[in-house]
């Protein structure tokens, strides 16, 4: 069953957050899909201020923990050198099952 890794960032800085969206669009994305993910989108929310969600889809949750094991702690160590909550990012982070995907 499909695995759903989503991570919500949130920013009180116009810059800030285009800096990160760079950062994503420019190598991340593709790192953790280089790490095991099967498909990822970015996606702008609305009526949350500056927010985004980034979900991260993988095969099962096996493939998602082989990507915790052996690439997630690299890629947030990463992330947070870059985007430290001291510059006004706020993250959250979230997993489950995909029950339906009409595709």
């Amino acid at each position: 069953m499909r695995f759903r890794y989503t991570v919500k960032a949130s920013f009180d800085d116009e810059a800030l957050a285009g800096e990160w969206l760079g950062w994503l669009r420019n190598g991340h994305c593709r790192d953790v899909l280089d790490g095991g993910a099967s498909h990822v989108e970015i996606v702008a929310m609305e009526g949350e201020g500056l927010s985004f969600e980034v979900r991260y889809d993988f095969e099962d949750r096996e493939a998602f923990e082989r990507y915790e094991a052996e690439h997630a702690e690299a890629l947030r160590a990463e992330g947070l050198q870059r985007f430290p909550s001291e510059r006004g990012v706020r993250y959250a982070r979230t997993t489950g099952h995909l029950l339906y995907v009409d595709a």
